[in-house]
């Protein structure tokens, strides 16, 4: 049975569920920060997945890129899925711009996050789920 991480529960909002991960965006209002953790017990990496489920990740991470690049203008796109800290498997898809709090290091570590204005955080996961909805014909769960 999937549980999310605790510290990834703590330190996100829930988005949406797609096919295979759960979307999460970071409350970290200094970077679009989105996380995607596949829905299935005991991972930690991404080739722990069948193969058939690595593919729909990959179309999963490139849904949230486009969004990111199309949608909500990222300059660039940070995509890793490192688990150095949270071993269960997630996929950070962070946009980033020349004029973010970190560019052009790494965002971890780089200032302290700045937690969301709730009517922000919604906003924002709102407008992702709408175009979510728009790009794959049916609702984002």
């Amino acid at each position: 049975m999937f549980v999310l991480n605790s510290k990834l529960a703590a330190d996100t909002f829930l988005v949406c569920d797609l096919k295979i991960s759960r979307l999460l965006l970071m409350n970290d209002a200094n970077y679009l920060w989105f996380i995607l953790v596949p829905r299935e017990p005991n991972l930690t990496e991404i080739t722990d997945l069948p193969f058939s489920d690595q593919i729909e990740v990959l179309r999963e991470i490139n849904l949230i890129a486009r969004i990111l690049k199309e949608e909500l203008s990222a300059e660039k796109l940070n995509i890793a899925a490192l688990g150095n800290v949270v071993k269960q498997l997630h996929i950070h898809v962070i946009g980033r711009f020349e004029n973010d709090i970190a560019f052009p290091k790494p965002v971890w570590g780089a200032a302290p996050a700045k937690a969301y204005e709730e009517a922000a955080a919604l906003e924002l996961i709102n407008k992702v789920k709408l175009k979510i909805t728009n790009l794959n014909g049916t609702a984002a769960a």
